[in-house]
């Protein structure tokens, strides 16, 4: 995504459930979010609490900075290009005993009924 509105901050922000959940996601980038997570609730702030509407500014300008920094990692999970990384879990297992197979060589048959040239 190459824009930055209101909607896509939102789906964006509910796409960062579904990345905490995905082991494939690197550390570091669930550790952003947990940062900024942890920034939230700190009582201690760049901007201090007694200005009131702008002490907010730096907490806004911090989420801003790391929903833009992992927008490539978030867009996958809610646009749906994101699948499940199974490679860890089947790795080494084999799926399928004891089958044979044969390939054979030359011109393919056509089947009754099927309209199709196979070459």
């Amino acid at each position: 995504m190459h824009y930055f509105g209101i909607r896509v901050l939102i789906k964006r922000i509910k796409a960062i459930k579904f990345m905490m959940a995905d082991k494939s996601v690197p550390k570091r980038k669930k550790a952003l979010i947990v940062f900024g997570i942890i920034y939230l609730f700190l009582p201690i702030d760049l901007i201090p609490i007694v200005l009131f509407p702008i002490a907010w500014v730096d907490d806004l300008a911090l989420w801003i900075f790391i929903l833009w920094y992992l927008r490539s990692e978030l867009d996958k999970y809610w646009l749906g290009g994101k699948s499940k990384d199974l490679s860890k879990k089947y790795r080494g297992k084999t799926f399928v005993d004891d089958v044979e197979y044969e390939v054979n060589e030359g011109k393919a048959e056509k089947h009754k009924g099927d309209n199709s040239d196979v070459k």
